[in-house]
């Protein structure tokens, strides 16, 4: 069991993940941001890995992903960075983006590098679920790594039910079929396709991400799912001076009753 089947085995709801992409704003602060926003009493993280092409992202990610890339953050200056994570973070920690750093990398050595530094799992949203399932699926379990799969509301429901026999960590709920950074709107067809999926009755937890940004949304992804993702909103809060004495009121705008760790 990884960190993050260990947080969800002993805690199910109201879970709340930030995302930010690695080298940014900064080359040098990821763990820095990762160790500000443990101590602000988040639940687990996702650090994006920058690509030039960031397809599904919207223009506050991209413009992180631009930036980070021309700070000079690689793939491998990223697990540089990260072979001392654990001395300083205790969450789990995920790794999210596109397949291409991934197969020039290695895929194998990809997920093992991943797994010496201490990460728990991969969101890759281009990997296709048959690439995965035929080519990748033993270095994931080779490695103790989770993969999360991303759900739109478009997805099938034998897709879906696939999708829920693969997984092993939890289901990564998109509010919409659109980029990130775009607003939670909970119309009609949305909470539709929220109860839709809260009554499958899935056996993996589920995450709501794209469009959380403050108390309000998060508690409305919260009804329907175990918690939600931030991205574009932190993304945001970096790009302001002396932003990581700004970290625990951003999570306490998300989470008032808050407790915020040591």
């Amino acid at each position: 069991m990884n960190r993050l089947q260990n947080l969800f085995a002993n805690k199910n709801d109201n879970l709340l993940s930030i995302y930010f992409t690695a080298g940014y704003p900064e080359l040098n602060a990821t763990v820095d941001i990762a160790e500000a926003l443990e101590k602000a009493g988040v639940d687990f993280l996702e650090v994006g890995f920058p690509y030039s092409d960031p397809v599904a992202d919207g223009p506050t990610i991209q413009q992180s992903s631009e930036k980070a890339l021309e700070n000079g953050m690689t793939v491998n200056v990223l697990f540089e960075q990260l072979k001392d994570l654990r001395k300083r973070v205790s969450i789990p920690i995920l790794l999210m983006g596109y397949i291409n750093p991934m197969v020039q990398y290695g895929v194998e050595r990809f997920c093992k590098k991943a797994a010496e530094v201490g990460v728990d799992g991969l969101i890759i949203p281009d990997l296709p679920m048959y690439e995965y399932e035929k080519l990748y699926s033993g270095c994931f379990t080779e490695n103790n790594l989770s993969n999360i799969f991303l759900v739109t509301p478009n997805t099938s429901e034998e897709r879906i039910r696939k999708i829920d026999d693969l997984s092993t960590g939890f289901i990564y709920l998109l509010s919409s079929s659109s980029i990130t950074g775009s607003n939670l709107q909970v119309s009609v067809p949305i909470e539709d396709y929220y109860k839709r999926i809260k009554a499958m009755e899935l056996k993996n937890p589920t995450i709501i991400g794209f469009g959380i940004s403050n108390s309000s949304t998060f508690n409305k992804a919260c009804q329907y799912a175990n918690g939600a993702i931030v991205g574009s909103a932190f993304v945001k809060l970096l790009a302001t001076d002396n932003y990581l004495p700004l970290i625990p009121d951003f999570i306490k705008n998300i989470k008032p009753d808050l407790s915020s760790r040591g």
